[in-house]
């Protein structure tokens, strides 16, 4: 292996670091993006794979040549072919890595994608795409979403590679972080903060440095340029810059106001009639003009107490009452229990099979504390552990039967006594006590409800009974005036008029304010007795209530919604005053309703009472622009790479010819690149004499050392003797060009570029003239053409 080719391998492998470190960089734009940073492990193993792979094939490559044609230069045909396969090898290794984190089983070894295990992969990308829709922003880290940011990253991270090292443009690289960028920009409600903005800028300022460094360093010993030159320094300034705006701008970097991947399971993700929507839009169900038969239930009890459908985790002042991320990880046919009571406590057993009459949802009914669900494509539907919902990927409960088996919690008076205040550190605690701003007569009925109520059953009691209490003057009624104050938890609390989705939404945000975890819960009552003992749920029995959390005991349901006795669950806890089990079903709304819960807009009442059509799942909203627009950048990114391409090419074909008068020719076209102007007139022995006065001159302005701008001197004057000899000395005579030659070359570029503006190194890049003076070069290779330049400028133009 030459010294030359040794060198390029230097500084291919410290481009490839450089690189990676600024992929890595660029992808802690995603950390708003998911709720953890589960995500992190797999792409940063991502990014190793394709760097390692990089450097092994690279060096694999070269090291292979130099076995089978010792020192001989690589043909340019092979130099040109080398540059795709090297992308396509990380690729294959990008493969074999999310196999062996995603789709194992089937691999072989563990690694090496099979057909099956392909078949395995594409499941779990699909449902990736099936949780892009489900999920909101900040994300939980699923199996299919860390697939595909793996994928992501890691593509990413190949173009990087291929665009720093194979086209020899690391700063033109830097267009592949914005990918990532995008990604929290389009996705993220809010302001996204410092850290996704400054850390692609700082791996935009690793490129700039490596780039510098690559044009004017990477050389090995003697001869080696200061760590900090002046290129250097300009880059690292240029990315310092960029970071700091990254600190100052990043809290406030608009976003899109959507602050989910899609839809999801957000207001609008469902129609009403024949399901709940998630955004507690019942209006729609206890409005129509004549019930829906939804739901048969045969119990293995007589009262089996509220159909749960869904549970409502997230508050917002504005938009109410919404379900929060679900995780879509455990399939209802798994073996294992899906939601025993905590510290395996008694309660009692209740079975039921339910059968779908005009029921139509993704959300699947169930009992409490369901252990097991048997239904037909059981891995379809998915099991949340943390709301104890089940709901379908791309499946509705149309047309469906299901069993399920529970245990319904049942408890006592001293145990809620016995529990206590939960750490507010804990998870659990933070995530269902979080609130926004509430307005002060809100926080002030609280602290005046709770005073001197020691434990946390106390204090959800006083709620409670702020409620239910007659004397407090709460009525049911499907239509209330508007408020007037802009916040309907406040309106509905001074108005004291609504329907349990008022209810419930405010008791679940006074006892979250109390600092107890609650949540709102959609579902059904339990319908009424049919004559073969079943019982017939219609959409009057949609219902909402709220769930508390106790210590050691889990979620107990209070339901304060004044509601009629014979659809009432009877909840010995939390009692009802007798005199207000009413419904007053016909009041009908003639304005839409106010509340802590805003109702998602109305559809259409489905025609003679017949079933209202289900809402089709829309599609990821932010796939296809983020796809669009990396698409863009990257087709950008391409086509401004391709001269800078093409001239690395050139320049690597000539120093595989090898020969005195194509490293002349080299050097020829490095001139004018960066603007100096040319005359045949001239000998190469005159043009190196004003060649090295301009790289001297240069050299000395970038703060370059007497010995460094000597060293270029002396290497222009030793092209140009090389040059003679091949061009004037008797055939044969003249020394052969190895790999001396070559590194006086590299030594004269370097001199050269030191010498030049910033702008006239940025214009050879993306725009080199010797590229397309075709023509000119070509007369330059047969007849030899000399340069003149200007000694007092160094840089051409």
């Amino acid at each position: 292996m030459t010294e030359s080719t040794a060198r390029e391998l230097v500084q291919d492998a410290g481009t490839t670091l450089a690189a990676a470190a600024a992929t890595a960089l660029g992808a802690w734009a995603l950390v708003p993006v998911f709720t953890d940073r589960a995500w992190v492990p797999p792409v940063l193993a991502a990014l190793a794979v394709v760097a390692a792979a990089g450097l092994v094939l690279r060096g694999a490559g070269t090291a292979l040549w130099s076995a089978i044609a010792g020192d001989r230069p690589v043909p340019a045909i092979w130099v040109g072919l080398g540059v795709p396969l090297v992308p396509l090898g990380q690729l294959a290794a990008l493969a074999c890595l999310v196999t062996a984190l995603f789709a194992p089983a089937a691999a072989l070894g563990g690694v090496l994608p099979t057909p099956d295990s392909v078949t395995d992969l594409g499941q779990v990308m699909a449902d990736g795409s099936v949780e892009l829709r489900e999920q909101a922003t900040p994300a939980l880290p699923l199996t299919g979403l860390l697939t595909l940011t793996t994928l992501l990253v890691g593509m990413v991270a190949v173009v990087v590679d291929l665009v720093a090292v194979g086209g020899r443009q690391p700063a033109l690289a830097g267009l592949g972080l914005l990918v990532l960028f995008c990604v929290p920009v389009s996705t993220v409600t809010g302001t996204i903060g410092a850290l996704p903005v400054a850390a692609p800028a700082a791996g935009l300022a690793l490129l700039l440095w490596a780039d510098q460094h690559r044009r004017l360093g990477w050389r090995p010993r003697e001869g080696r340029r200061p760590l900090l030159g002046t290129g250097t320094l300009t880059a690292l300034r240029t990315g310092a810059v960029a970071v700091l705006i990254g600190l100052v701008v990043g809290a406030v970097v608009p976003t899109f106001t959507e602050g989910t991947f899609a839809d999801g399971f957000g207001p609008g993700g469902s129609s009403t009639g024949t399901s709940l929507d998630p955004a507690a839009a019942l209006q729609g169900q206890l409005t129509l003009d004549e019930p829906i038969d939804l739901l048969r239930v045969d119990a293995s009890v007589d009262d089996p107490g509220y159909l749960r459908v869904v549970a409502l985790d997230v508050y917002d002042a504005e938009e109410g009452w919404s379900v929060g991320n679900l995780d879509g990880e455990t399939s209802v046919g798994d073996d294992s229990e899906l939601a025993p009571l905590p510290g395996r406590r008694d309660g009692r057993p209740v079975d039921a099979l339910i059968t779908a009459l005009g029921h139509e949802d993704r959300f699947l009914p169930l009992l409490y504390s369901p252990l097991a669900v048997a239904v037909a494509d059981p891995q379809q539907w998915r099991f949340d552990p943390g709301t104890a919902t089940v709901f379908g990927r791309d499946v509705t409960t149309e047309g469906r039967t299901w069993s399920v088996s529970a245990v319904e919690p049942r408890p006592s008076e001293e145990e809620l006594l016995a529990a206590g205040q939960l750490p507010p550190d804990l998870p659990l605690v933070q995530r269902y006590t979080a609130l926004p701003p509430l307005a002060p007569e809100v926080v002030d009925l609280v602290s005046t409800l709770t005073a001197g109520r020691e434990t946390p059953v106390e204090r959800v009691r006083a709620i409670y009974d702020h409620f239910t209490n007659p004397a407090n003057g709460y009525r049911y009624s499907l239509s209330t005036a508007p408020g007037t104050s802009g916040d309907d938890l406040a309106d509905f609390l001074r108005l004291r008029q609504g329907y349990c989705e008022q209810y419930a939404g405010a008791m679940g945000a006074l006892v979250r304010a109390a600092g107890i975890p609650a949540r709102v819960v959609l579902g059904y009552t339990p319908g009424t007795v049919q004559t073969d003992g079943s019982r017939l749920v219609t959409s009057d029995d949609a219902h909402a209530w709220v769930e508390v959390y106790f210590d050691d005991l889990g979620w107990v349901p209070f339901d304060p919604t004044p509601i009629d006795v014979d659809r009432a669950v009877e909840l010995p806890w939390a009692p009802r005053a007798p005199d207000q089990e009413i419904d007053p079903r016909t009041d009908t709304p003639v304005t839409p309703l106010p509340g802590p819960v805003p109702s998602a807009p109305q559809p259409d009442q489905a025609p003679q009472g017949g079933p209202a059509p289900q809402a089709a799942p829309q599609a990821a909203g932010w796939v296809k622009p983020v796809l669009l627009g990396a698409a863009a950048l990257l087709g950008v990114a391409a086509l401004a790479a391709v001269p800078a391409g093409l001239r690395a090419l050139q320049r690597r074909r000539r120093l595989a010819t090898g020969g005195a008068g194509a490293l002349w020719d080299e050097l020829a076209a490095i001139a004018l690149d960066l603007g100096l102007e040319g005359d045949p007139a001239r000998t190469p022995r005159q043009v190196a004499a004003q060649l090295a006065e301009a790289a001297g001159a240069g050299g000395h302005r970038a703060g370059g050392r007497h010995g460094s701008t000597q060293a270029a001197a002396d290497a222009v004057t030793r092209l140009a003797r090389a040059e003679e000899a091949a061009s004037y000395a008797r055939p044969g005579s003249a020394p052969p060009a190895g790999a001396e030659l070559r590194a006086a070359l590299s030594t004269a570029r370097h001199g050269l570029l030191a010498g030049a503006s910033r702008s006239a190194r940025l214009r050879a890049v993306l725009w080199p003239p010797s590229l397309f003076a075709g023509a000119r070069a070509a007369m330059a290779r047969r007849t030899r053409l000399r340069l003149r330049v200007r000694p007092r400028a160094p840089q051409r133009g």
